[in-house]
């Protein structure tokens, strides 16, 4: 119950800070880029990764790949009240073990979901950041003692509290997971907290994204660290830490501590929000 109230809080925290220093976006501005996105687009981000576990022994199962698929399609722009948007989003990711003899799959997991987007703008009617309302579930597609599910209903906020950081805030009520898995929340919680740091502009950025379970010390820290070769492309090379629990499904209670390196084409769909001038 305290996680439900600190995610709120936070939540709280981040819109009222991001409106104090939101970007000088004015609502026409705001339709306009609305209008002008594509219909399919990059959702979370792209990836292939490989590396080893920094907490087990190495061989080749406990050395993997990873890799995952993203996309949003919006469905309406601007065509419902409180100009808000209809989309839809739908997330795979999977667990390869390449290393091992025939490279089997361990988990692939299954994320789709529709929510409304909202701009959310200043006493001044300038943008104050972004507001996502989804409904979501998630799944590894099996049946019997390895089928994993769950459900959420999430709300999210995002804004730029200057030109090189992104703040995002998400909150969830989950439901329908008691049967295949009744004690994933102990490990997943009701949110998580994810920040971007430029630390070179178009180049060189920090990912941090941080999750707290409701039992114990569970919880996770994911750590990215991702460089941009080419200025004509979106491929950027990553370095990924992941410390933490319910990396996968399967073994959501199991805690891994994996360093992963591979490519990444990365989502720009909230990049707009520190693409102005600096924050007020």
């Amino acid at each position: 119950m305290r996680n439900k109230y600190g995610v709120i809080l936070i939540l709280v925290f981040i819109f009222c800070y991001g409106e104090v220093f939101s970007q000088r976006l004015s609502r026409e501005k705001i339709n306009n880029t609305i209008e002008n996105m594509p219909t399919f687009s990059i959702h979370k981000d792209n990836y292939f990764i490989t590396g080893i576990s920094t907490n087990k022994d190495l061989n080749s199962k406990s050395a993997d790949a990873k890799y995952q698929i993203s996309f949003k399609a919006l469905i309406t722009r601007n065509t419902l009240p409180l100009d808000t948007y209809l989309f839809l989003t739908y997330t795979q990711k999977a667990f390869w073990n390449i290393y091992e003899f025939s490279s089997p799959f361990r988990e692939l997991n299954f994320n789709p979901g529709v929510g409304l987007g909202k701009p959310v703008y200043s006493k001044n009617d300038d943008l104050a950041g972004m507001a996502h309302l989804q409904l979501e579930h998630e799944s590894n597609g099996r049946d019997s003692i390895y089928s994993r599910s769950w459900n959420s209903l999430s709300l999210s906020y995002h804004t730029a509290i200057n030109k090189n950081l992104l703040i995002s805030v998400k909150g969830w009520l989950p439901f329908k997971y008691k049967k295949d898995n009744p004690e994933l929340i102990d490990y997943v919680g009701y949110g998580k907290i994810s920040l971007t740091y430029n630390v070179i502009p178009e180049k060189l950025l920090v990912d941090l994204m941080l999750r707290k379970g409701i039992k114990d010390w569970n919880g996770t820290l994911r750590t990215r660290l991702l460089y941009k070769p080419f200025d004509s492309s979106n491929l950027h090379l990553m370095l990924e830490w992941y410390k933490g629990n319910a990396e996968s499904l399967i073994n959501f209670e199991e805690n891994r501590s994996m360093i992963r390196a591979g490519f990444v084409l990365k989502s720009d769909e909230l990049n707009f929000l520190k693409s102005l001038p600096d924050a007020i």
